[in-house]
């Protein structure tokens, strides 16, 4: 392998264009831009509507390239579960919706590999504390009332590690 560059760009999944940032970041390199678009929208097409971190990677000898993509932020994730377009402006006392506990946790295991909680249960808590802030509730609740109750271990089966 030659000399490699990396860019990295936040795209919407599935909706990358040639255009900017990827087109004016990569046109440069002498690669074929519209491939490394359709292999990140293949890439990206799971998360449809949300803004994810790609990192694309170029030999500049040979042109051959490598795409990494990376986890949305758990607010996209929960917005994406709720099919909402942005958090409450007042959270606390006006909710945006309502998540199950179970989508509360399948959230937690997309987010896991960016947390730096040592278990699943604390990723659980930093999505719920991301609810909280977002004005979203969990189970009809307030989502320290949530919080509570997985530190009681009311949870626990939803949230037995893997």
């Amino acid at each position: 392998m030659g000399e490699k560059k990396t860019i990295d760009v936040l795209v919407r999944g599935g909706e990358a264009t040639a255009g900017p940032p990827i087109g004016p970041a990569l046109g440069p390199l002498g690669v074929n831009v519209p491939a490394i678009v359709k292999a990140i929208n293949e890439a990206t097409k799971e998360y449809a509507g949300m803004r994810v971190p790609v990192k694309i990677t170029v030999d500049v000898e040979t042109k051959e390239f490598e795409i990494e993509v990376g986890i949305p932020t758990t607010a996209a994730l929960i917005l994406k579960e709720l099919k909402a377009e942005k958090g409450s402006g007042k959270a606390g006392l006006e909710a945006i919706g309502d998540l199950s506990f179970e989508a509360v946790v399948r959230i937690a295991k997309i987010r896991r590999p960016k947390s730096l909680a040592k278990t699943l249960k604390g990723v659980v808590k930093e999505v719920l504390g991301t609810c909280l802030s977002m004005g979203v509730t969990v189970e009809g609740k307030n989502p320290k009332e949530v919080i509570r109750e997985v530190d009681q271990g009311v949870y626990d089966k939803f949230i037995a590690e893997e």
